[in-house]
C-alpha cells in the first residue's frame, strides 16, 4: 500500500511542487490538499492519510494549533510533517512540542522530501536529529522544563531503556541501535515501545523532546 499524504499549505505553488515530487514515487500517493489548518481535521477523517505535510505558518489556523487539534480530536491520527521556510524557528520547535513528528524545509531537494515522508511514515528513526538537537538547545529551557522532568522521573526507565533513549536522541534507527547494543532488532523495538509508553510519548520525536527538556540528554 502506498503512503497516503495530505498537503496543507496556503501557497498553491508549494502544494503543487510537493505534489509533483511525491506523486513521482510509486510508493507515495497524494490523498488531498488544503489551504489552511482549519480544514485538516475533516479532511483527515474523510481521507485517512498516513502523513500530513503541513505548513507551520498559515493565516487562519497555523500548523501548531492544527497539530494540537488533530491529535486531540482524531483517534489514531496520522503522522505530522511540518513544512517550514526557516530551520531555526521557534514555531517549528513549538510544533514538535505540540506533537509533530518532524519538519521539512520548503527549499529541500526532491530526494530529501521523499526521504522525509518515508521516514516519518515508518516511524523508526528521528528526522534531522542534529536540527532537532539545535532547536532543543535554543528553545528547550535548558533541561529545566518541570513537566518534562516529572515525566522522566515518573517513567523510571531501566538502565537499558535510558541507553536506548540516548541513542534515539542521536537519530539512530532501530537497526542501528541493535547493532550498537549487540541485540536483536525486535528487542530494540520492545525497548523503544517501553520508553514511549513510560514517557507517555506518542512517538520517538516526542520522547526525544522530553529527554532534552528534562535534562536527561544534553542537546549541545
Amino acid at each position: 500500500m502506498p503512503v497516503r499524504v495530505l498537503l496543507v499549505d496556503d501557497e498553491p505553488l508549494v502544494r503543487a511542487g510537493l505534489r509533483a515530487v511525491l506523486e513521482a514515487q510509486p510508493d507515495i500517493e497524494v490523498a488531498g490538499e488544503a489551504a489552511d489548518g482549519a480544514a485538516v481535521i475533516p479532511l483527515v477523517r474523510r481521507l485517512r492519510p498516513d502523513v500530513v505535510a503541513m505548513d507551520v505558518r498559515m493565516p487562519l489556523l497555523d500548523g501548531i494549533e492544527a497539530t494540537r487539534a488533530l491529535l486531540r480530536t482524531v483517534p489514531d491520527p496520522p503522522k505530522i510533517l511540518v513544512v517550514t521556510t526557516f530551520e531555526n524557528d521557534e514555531y517549528v520547535y513549538e510544533a514538535l512540542r505540540a506533537g509533530a513528528d518532524g519538519f521539512l524545509l520548503k527549499r529541500a531537494r526532491p530526494a530529501e522530501i521523499v526521504h522525509a515522508v518515508r521516514l516519518i511514515a515508518e516511524g523508526e528513526s528521528l528526522l534531522f536529529p542534529a536540527s532537532v538537537r539545535q532547536l532543543a538547545a535554543e528553545y528547550g529551557e535548558g533541561g529545566g522544563n518541570r513537566a518534562a522532568r516529572a515525566a522522566l522521573e515518573h517513567a523510571r526507565l531501566t538502565e537499558r531503556e535510558g541507553e536506548v533513549l540516548r541513542l534515539m536522541a542521536r537519530g539512530l534507527s532501530n537497526a542501528e541501535i541493535a547493532a550498537r547494543l549487540v541485540v536483536g532488532t525486535e528487542t530494540v523495538k520492545s525497548h523503544v515501545s517501553a520508553v514511549l509508553a513510560k514517557l507517555g510519548a506518542r512517538d520517538r520525536t516526542q520522547a526525544v523532546i522530553t529527554a532534552y527538556e528534562s535534562g536527561f540528554v544534553a542537546p549541545g
